[in-house]
């Protein structure tokens, strides 16, 4: 059958264009011979040529009898074509006998796995797969499952299709990323507000929160799994934001700001991002967060060794913790040293950090970590530049640790 569907198709276009050759072939209906208009032009040349000194009048010199054969040869054209025509019509393509179930795994299949939110329009998006034939966009619409992640930061795109595309998703829990930079944030703050018991991974940057207490107003979120909050100012008048009932929740990324003002269930986390977080805004956080397995730092490290033995006491014990990443900025990196030994990780098979949080005896501040942990450490990652020597060190100090690397 598909030789016939090739060769069917040809067909239709080799007519197409024998069709349209013929169209040009033939002067316009009014510069026919037997047209009054012919009539009048034909005697009255001079007229034209005088109105229209650079055109042609173009009345056409064929006979009645040239005319009416290229009629009938374009009649029979179109008859052909119309019979391949019904011949492709009633071809039934494989895929559109397909079960509507398997169709619409295969349209899930094509999307960026969830929570991955696809962008809104493109050859990624869901709307894509409604613009190729009635019934697929019929199977799309009817799959809420391919409009539970949405992205509402694209700016070419108008507002309405963002909160449509929202309510095509049915019951589905959401996933929405929202990273607007100043741009509509008051109306996208409103469209998520009707599906705010529905989030289940929600990301935003918000740099002019005005709008951030309507948004988080008794921050009930009840199948709220991931969190990803970017706060880039805050009113005055804004209180701080608890999370009160949001029992789903156990991934949370925060900068700076956000930690100041959000009050989470941090006893229930066991995934944790700080951005840019000073010593004195994350150990507090540490220590109720007894249920982490997996801590990433971004450290911002302004203060002097005195004081950050004084916020690191007493120990902080993470004994569910399994990987733990610590990257260091700032002018007083040397004093993280304090800071690492503060931890006692029984758990800990990861670790990643910058040299500087190692201090001058990288290998006596690892064992020191290992030895009061207790811990069975499987893989290690350190970041320092002009390195070679203290690699082959470390390999030489901690044989028992599978996978070593250093990246300079």
């Amino acid at each position: 059958m598909l030789p016939e569907l090739a060769d069917d198709r040809a067909r239709v276009a080799e007519l197409e264009r024998q069709i349209l050759k013929a169209n040009h072939s033939l002067p316009a209906p009014w510069l026919r011979p037997q047209s009054v208009w012919w009539h009048w032009l034909n005697p009255h040349k001079s007229v034209w040529y005088w109105l229209n000194p650079h055109k042609d009048p173009g009345v056409s010199t064929l006979s009645p009898e040239t005319v009416a054969e290229i009629e009938r040869t374009l009649s029979a054209l179109r008859l052909q074509q119309s019979a391949v025509r019904v011949r492709l019509d009633a071809y039934k393509y494989p895929v559109l006998t397909l079960p509507y179930e398997i169709v619409a795994e295969i349209f899930l299949q094509f999307l960026p796995e969830y929570p991955s939110c696809p962008p809104l329009g493109g050859l990624t998006s869901p709307v894509f797969l409604t613009h190729i034939c009635h019934l697929w966009r019929e199977i799309a619409f009817a799959t809420p499952q391919l409009w539970r992640a949405v992205s509402l930061s694209p700016r070419r795109f108008p507002f309405n299709p963002r909160s449509v595309w929202l309510s095509r998703a049915g019951s589905c829990p959401l996933s929405i990323r929202m990273k607007e930079h100043r741009l509509n944030e008051a109306q996208l703050t409103a469209a998520i507000l009707p599906y705010r018991l529905r989030c289940e991974y929600l990301e935003l940057l918000l740099l002019l929160n005005r709008d951030i207490s309507v948004l988080f107003h008794n921050a009930v979120f009840p199948v709220l799994r991931h969190l990803d909050l970017v706060l880039g100012f805050i009113p005055l008048e804004l209180q701080q934001i608890t999370f009160h009932n949001a029992p789903m929740l156990r991934s949370v990324v925060l900068d700076v700001v956000a930690t100041r003002w959000v009050v989470l269930p941090w006893t229930q986390l066991t995934n944790l991002r700080l951005h840019i977080i000073t010593l004195e805004g994350c150990v507090p956080i540490l220590r109720q967060t007894s249920n982490l397995t997996e801590l990433n730092l971004d450290l911002e490290v302004e203060i002097g060794v005195g004081l950050i033995v004084e916020i690191v006491q007493p120990a902080i014990t993470l004994a569910h913790l399994k990987c733990l990443r610590v990257t260091v900025e700032g002018e007083h990196w040397q004093y993280c040293r304090e800071f690492l030994d503060s931890f006692i990780l029984p758990a800990l098979s990861s670790l990643k950090l910058d040299r500087h949080v190692l201090g001058d005896d990288p290998s006596s501040a690892l064992m020191a970590l290992i030895s009061r942990s207790g811990c069975n450490l499987q893989d290690l990652f350190i970041t320092c530049p002009n390195a070679e020597a203290e690699y082959y060190c470390l390999l030489d100090s901690f044989p028992s640790i599978p996978e070593i690397n250093i990246q300079w």
